[in-house]
């Protein structure tokens, strides 16, 4: 083996050039820019090997745990050029008395070289190219050099699918915390872990890892590292470590639908031959603000379902930029280590919130010549109907068993009933909602009765694009997560294609807006208000045998989708499963963004004061009057015909 060689192609092509560089976008930089100072590197990941990494340099590593490395796994490191002879017939003494294998003999460069190109086997092959390839570092390296490669490459256990690399990624995995914010007491639990990570590991054996933890720290104790104080201090501190999916970062579901995008846009991004550089949509403030939603949102399900037994529901949250289709933050379950199953791309059952699509089609009768136009004023019939499709009967009743009678188009989505839905959908034509859905991206939809209520499932990132019509004007845009690629050389190799068409006329999709801005309002998604989302903003809650909350700001749209994996019936509406953790969501979202622009008004828009009882032009008789939205030439006429009762005047 040319060891000099392959250490000269490595050293030359860079360190870790086989993995890639994923960067994250921050709020305040324009969308799909690959200006490398205005993004932040998420992850370093090697799909292929399953690894991941956040390289830190050398003075952004703790003194404390760099002080704990060397003295745990070579205190000599300093002093020799690759090899320790002192070191190897110590190691060979312990064994030897104790009658196994206790100390290792490999320095740190050696360590470095044996995770960079050998197996972990124990042959004497592999342990003489470690010996040769360590020597070669040593020539060409400086020890601190040597040193922060070590520190970026070695292995510290396993989470998810991913093997963990260095301390920049694993201080985040284990303490929720960046390296250079690291406790003393923190710095010797990552030391420990590096002779057995797997014996090790914090989350299976706590008091193992404390045993290991004081260990390390007393060994610095007798070196002079620390003092008696700090010995005391960081043995009494308790094994504090991060909760849920680790990382308050943590973006490995997006992470995992970054490849599949790339793969399916056939970008060559191939490791080991160069490495590459992948601008990705996510951002990271809001990502936080995702996860945190998640938290804070699923135990409030879980209180509610006490007592059902089984696997625990599981969640999904997907927000993008309806003007980019840019994801800006994904979450595909509670927690990635446990389960990496993505439940942003399972396909279920919309329910409700696939409705507005139906009125959207209604709507769009305003632009057919010669039809008669539905407005967000037309009465429909909410009463129980059995309806026949292909000689087929269906009979489907409103959630809780209420009925409402004649009710205008608004109060109908508003209050989410199901029979005024159907009837809109039979009125318009089921073959034009199924025309509808297709246009916002919704294409598994089929032209049936059934549609109408949700019964065609789609995944809440499908969802989400079809909502961002709402909130972009009626244009709807293919999300996507990558913005761009660079290769070693710099030059860009891929940069995204939008892919955008429009799905409703300015006009109509206003109407939509205003309609969708009333569930917030007086509908089954009021508590969102209550929850101090008070921007201009859309929604719909749906319930299938999941709950679901799709909603949108002129800026951000996003959807939550809370069920089981098994496909159980929730029995929790999409108000009191999804809407707290969107809400929750929304809230910060708008802090970090700041406040939504409003929504635009399109010309040919008027509004009209109508009867909200006959849905005609009110007169001053009318007991109810609300001002409508219509596209201008489809206002009602028509004024109401209530008569105005006077009192009986008494005879004198």
């Amino acid at each position: 083996m040319h060891y000099a060689a392959v250490v000269e192609n490595y050293l030359r092509k860079g360190s870790f050039s086989d993995t890639i560089s994923l960067f994250a976008t921050p709020n305040k930089q324009a969308s799909g820019s690959v200006s490398e100072p205005t993004t932040l590197l998420l992850t370093n990941v090697s799909w292929e090997k399953r690894e991941r990494r956040r390289l830190v340099q050398l003075n952004e590593i703790p003194k404390v745990l760099v002080d704990a490395v060397v003295l745990v796994e070579d205190k000599r490191f300093f002093h020799h050029g690759g090899f320790d002879p002192l070191r190897l017939v110590k190691a060979a003494y312990v064994d030897l008395k104790t009658g196994r294998k206790e100390e290792g003999a490999s320095t740190l460069t050696m360590q470095l070289a044996r995770s960079v190109w050998l197996s972990p086997d124990k042959s004497w092959r592999r342990k003489a190219a470690e010996f040769f390839m360590a020597l070669e570092l040593e020539q060409r390296l400086s020890k601190q050099q040597i040193l922060e490669y070590y520190c970026n490459e070695i292995y510290l256990g396993h989470r998810g699918t991913y093997d963990i690399h260095g301390f920049g990624e694993a201080s985040p995995v284990y303490f929720d915390k960046p390296v250079q914010q690291l406790s003393l007491a923190e710095a010797a639990t990552l030391a420990g872990m590096i002779q057995r990570p797997g014996y090790y590991d914090p989350f299976r054996y706590p008091e193992r890892v404390r045993g290991r933890r004081n260990r390390v720290l007393a060994v610095m104790q007798r070196a002079g590292r620390i003092t008696e104080q700090e010995y005391t201090d960081a043995t009494a501190e308790p094994l504090t470590l991060s909760a849920g999916s680790a990382d308050p970062n943590d973006a490995s579901y997006f992470v995992d639908l970054v490849r599949d995008e790339l793969q399916k846009d056939s970008v060559n991004v191939r490791q080991g031959s160069e490495s590459y550089e992948v601008y990705t949509t996510l951002d990271p403030q809001l990502q936080r603000a995702a996860l945190d939603a998640v938290r804070y949102g699923m135990p409030l399900v879980d209180k509610q379902l006490r007592g059902r037994g089984g696997e625990p529901p599981q969640v999904a949250l997907v927000a993008l930029d309806p003007r980019t289709g840019s994801i800006k933050a994904l979450v595909g379950g509670r927690d990635y280590n446990s389960s990496q199953l993505n439940r942003a791309l399972a396909k279920r059952q919309p329910g409700s919130a696939f409705k507005p699509f139906v009125y959207a089609a209604a709507l769009r009768t305003a632009e057919y010549a010669g039809a008669a136009s539905i407005t967000a004023a037309t009465m429909l019939d909410d009463t129980p109907t059995t309806f026949w499709f292909n000689q087929k009967a269906y009979a489907p009743r409103n959630f809780h068993h209420q009925f409402y009678g004649e009710v205008t188009l608004r109060s109908a989505l508003a209050k989410s009933m199901n029979l005024a839905t159907i009837h809109l959908a039979e009125r318009v034509g089921y073959n034009l909602v199924a025309d509808m859905a297709h246009r916002a991206g919704l294409d598994g939809v089929r032209a049936t009765p059934s549609a109408a209520i949700g019964a065609y499932e789609s995944t809440p990132i499908d969802m989400a694009a079809a909502y961002a019509v709402f909130a972009n004007q009626g244009l709807y845009v293919k999300p996507h997560l990558v913005s761009a690629v660079r290769g070693q050389s710099g030059d860009v190799i891929y940069s995204h294609p939008p892919v955008t068409r429009q799905a409703l006329s300015p006009q109509v999709n206003y109407l939509m807006v205003s309609l969708l801005q009333e569930v917030l309002t007086s509908g089954t998604g009021a508590a969102v208000r209550g929850r101090g989302v008070v921007v201009q903003a859309g929604g719909k809650t749906g319930t299938s045998r999941d709950g679901w909350f799709a909603g949108f700001t002129s800026d951000l749209v996003c959807v939550v989708w809370v069920g089981y994996d098994d496909n159980r019936d929730l029995k929790l509406e999409g108000s009191k499963s999804a809407l707290p953790i969107w809400a929750h969501f929304m809230k910060n979202a708008v802090k970090i963004m700041g406040a939504p622009k409003p929504f635009r008004v399109p010309s040919g828009i008027l509004r009209v004061e109508i009867d909200a009882a006959t849905g005609l032009r009110a007169t001053p008789h009318c007991m109810m009057v609300r001002s409508e939205v219509f596209i201008s030439g489809t206002e009602p006429i028509e004024t109401c015909t209530h008569e105005v009762v006077l009192p009986a005047i008494p005879a004198t």
